[in-house]
């Protein structure tokens, strides 16, 4: 089996699989790292789901997801960021460098409300991602998603954030081409992202059309529009050399046999990095 070191795979892309299985398949297929979505340490200790993994000889890349700041009450802000703060508990254990932040938003809050109140939340927990090693990154959603998901929806609306917390070096971007690739200042976003040394991390997958789910028809890598090498090629141009995570979230490829599944996933990735 060929290695893809800087293949990084989400467990929520084969999500039908156990956190053994995916540890395992990742590993045999040949990928160099892993992001566990949250879900897989439920009733488990953390600190043994990562020491299988490196043992399978996995880099452990992140943790999803952290975030959604925004609430309607204080009580409800709280709430939120001591769930963060837990958050930040688990990928201390687990060995992850990295949360993934979907920063969330209120229906009907304005999107400046939502933005200050990210702000803020971020702000409270990062004093404990600094103690624990842990890095924060934003993830921009698209705009479809800045109803109740983000009302972080650019590189230069999550840059204005870091911005405002001071430039802190545990807080940076991650970038997901699905929810960027329409942006004609992304390229540019992308340079000064990795600039100021807050390029976290770069996901891949497809959009497809039409796109019969706004949440779970992803595609995979080429059989959509997204330009994805050259967005790739424009984050390697600035030096980044960390893993390219592929992040499917799609109900038709959870519906199949999850071996298919990630041999097409492994196929389409070397065809886009051949």
């Amino acid at each position: 089996m060929p290695r893809r070191p800087r293949l990084c795979i989400h467990t929520i892309t084969t999500k039908p699989w156990s956190t053994e299985d995916c540890i395992q398949r990742y590993a045999d297929a040949g990928a160099g790292g892993i992001t566990f979505w949250r879900y897989n340490l439920d009733n488990r200790d953390p600190a043994q789901v990562g020491r299988q993994a490196r043992e399978a000889g996995l880099d452990i890349v992140s943790l999803c997801r952290g975030g959604f700041f925004p609430g309607a009450s204080a009580a409800a802000r709280q709430a939120s960021i001591d769930d963060n703060r837990r958050c930040i508990e688990q990928a201390r254990d687990l060995g992850a460098p990295l949360i993934v932040l979907v920063c969330g938003a209120v229906p009907g809050q304005p999107l400046d409300e939502s933005r200050k109140q990210i702000a803020d939340g971020i702000a409270a927990v990062l004093p404990d991602a600094e103690a624990a090693g842990v890095k924060l990154g934003i993830e921009p959603l698209h705009p479809m998603y800045a109803d109740d998901r983000s009302a972080v929806n650019t590189m230069r609306q999550a840059n204005e954030i870091c911005d405002r917390l001071g430039s802190h070096p545990m807080l940076g971007i991650a970038a997901d081409v699905y929810h960027l690739w329409w942006d004609p200042e992304l390229e540019q976003q992308v340079r000064l992202s990795a600039e100021l040394q807050r390029l976290f991390a770069f996901h891949i997958c497809d959009w497809k059309t039409p796109t019969t789910d706004l949440l779970n028809d992803r595609g995979l890598m080429g059989e959509g529009c997204i330009p994805i090498r050259q967005i790739s090629d424009w984050v390697d141009q600035t030096g980044f050399s960390g893993c390219r995570e592929v992040e499917i979230f799609s109900n038709r490829y959870w519906s199949m046999p999850q071996e298919d599944w990630l041999n097409q996933i492994c196929s389409a990735y070397d065809s886009l990095y051949a």
